[in-house]
């Protein structure tokens, strides 16, 4: 027969399991940091360009990303893949236990994933690559979030204003070209060759964004892979290593590496095999084969950050604004002093 003492003993018991159990489900649960302060955990269900869902054990909570500072995927299914969009979007998601953050007022998120193979990585992040068009010529980009924000080079756009962008999708038969040409310039530094643009007329279409890894996690002999459209190749991929991750050029720092980089890679990204982007490809030696550059993207988050700073603005004479030039006179004639002149 139990006594009082005792049953008051098994119910502190269960209530210290139950306690364990809760803390142990908050661990691992995604959680969301609302500007006001507040925090949400639970079960982020689906990503959608606006709102976030979210499984609270109780209720499933929609909450619109502007009201949102920062949000974070810590859980991961059995399959080592986190909670996305939809089954194909767990694999863009790749690694055991990613820890993936966004924050949408610097418009990019940021991850530590799980290395990989490189032909799963190329599947999961092919998509994010574009191919950035004008009638200067071609080069590359990716998109760093679904509204339609992207990066590229500076070099690629410089002097033009008439941009199309042109994604690649999955389909049942190979990808599906989309293109789009109703593209701002919203921010450029020439001195670090990086550009922020956004594809205004996206519409519905959904946007496979890259993830920003970081510079400090890399190291020299990592294998990388870029993806770009050199001289108009659609989506090529080539891989290499990190030859030196802090190569100096001009008063900055560049990733060296053995990948092919050749016309058509700039603005393209440079992967490394957890599918994190690590640079952005700008330079290359056509007939040395071997010797890459890209900006690390640690100058990519700084820029996108202070983009304001950077404010495309057409009245700049830097703006990269094409101005046409003045109609010649008719009359060549030397004019006459306090006379009309024909022009």
């Amino acid at each position: 027969m139990f006594t009082n003492k005792t049953n008051s003993s098994i119910c502190r018991r269960w209530f210290c399991v139950l306690v364990l159990l809760c803390t142990c489900a908050l661990c691992f649960a995604d959680k969301i940091v609302l500007k006001e302060g507040q925090t949400i955990t639970g079960d982020i269900l689906v990503e959608k360009q606006a709102q976030l869902y979210i499984d609270i054990g109780i209720a499933v909570l929609t909450i619109p990303k502007d009201k949102i500072l920062t949000y974070e995927y810590a859980k991961a299914d059995e399959d080592g893949a986190v909670a996305g969009d939809d089954a194909e979007d767990s694999e863009a998601k790749l690694g055991e236990g990613p820890r993936i953050t966004s924050r949408p007022e610097l418009l990019y998120k940021t991850a530590e994933l799980k290395k990989t193979t490189i032909e799963k990585s190329v599947a999961a992040v092919s998509e994010s690559v574009v191919m950035i068009s004008s009638p200067g010529g071609s080069g590359s980009g990716f998109f760093i979030n679904d509204q339609g924000y992207l990066i590229t080079n500076y070099h690629v756009i410089e002097r033009e204003t008439r941009i199309e962008v042109t994604m690649f999708q999955k389909a049942k038969n190979g990808f599906e070209r989309k293109k789009f040409k109703k593209v701002k310039i919203v921010a450029m530094n020439p001195f670090v060759d990086l550009a922020l643009l956004k594809v205004e007329d996206i519409g519905e279409t959904k946007i496979k964004a890259a993830y920003l890894g970081d510079v400090d996690r890399i190291k020299a002999g990592e294998d990388v892979f870029a993806i770009g459209n050199p001289l108009g190749l659609e989506r090529t991929v080539t891989n290499g290593v990190i030859s030196t991750k802090s190569r100096a050029f001009e008063g900055l720092t560049y990733i060296q590496t053995n990948a092919d980089i050749n016309p058509g890679n700039s603005g393209g990204p440079l992967f490394n095999l957890a599918g994190e982007v690590i640079g952005v490809t700008n330079m290359g030696y056509i007939f040395l084969g071997g010797l890459g550059f890209a900006i690390p993207v640690d100058y990519v988050k700084h820029f996108i950050e202070n983009r304001e700073a950077f404010a495309y603005d057409y009245d700049q004479p830097n703006s990269g604004y094409r101005y046409l030039q003045p109609v010649r006179r008719r009359n060549k004639a030397k004019p006459k002093l306090g006379g009309n002149t024909e022009r």
